[in-house]
């Protein structure tokens, strides 16, 4: 029986971030776009940049800052399936992220950046 992805570990400029199950990553790369003249469907090609979302939990002694900050760094997705993507350009994006209380402190997450390099264990 073949393993499949379960557990996913992101590291944010060195630093291991625990996160809860339904971490995401779109890995950036070009895509497809249909374009439509007359009777005929072209494509027109673009970049889509990385995405990673994820969710961890505010905990006792932790400083919220150490996980929101405004500049670029490292940030590394390591599957339990032997896959690690590292985005060396990462930054994060959309607003200031909430912190949820009564769910364990809640704070989703989410990184933009370049294509990453996949690196297989």
């Amino acid at each position: 029986m073949a393993q499949t992805l379960g557990i996913v570990d992101i590291i944010w400029r060195g630093r291991n971030i625990p996160v809860e199950k339904g971490a995401k990553i779109r890995v950036g790369g070009i895509k497809n776009n249909a374009v439509t003249y007359g009777r005929k469907v072209g494509r027109a090609q673009e970049y889509q940049g990385s995405e990673v979302t994820a969710t961890t939990n505010l905990e006792a002694g932790q400083r919220w800052g150490n996980l929101w900050d405004a500049s670029e760094g490292e940030l590394q997705v390591v599957c339990d399936t032997g896959q690690t993507f590292v985005i060396a350009d990462a930054f994060l994006v959309d607003d200031i992220p909430e912190i949820t209380g009564g769910e364990g402190g809640k704070i989703e997450l989410k990184w933009a950046g370049s294509s990453p390099e996949e690196i297989l264990a």
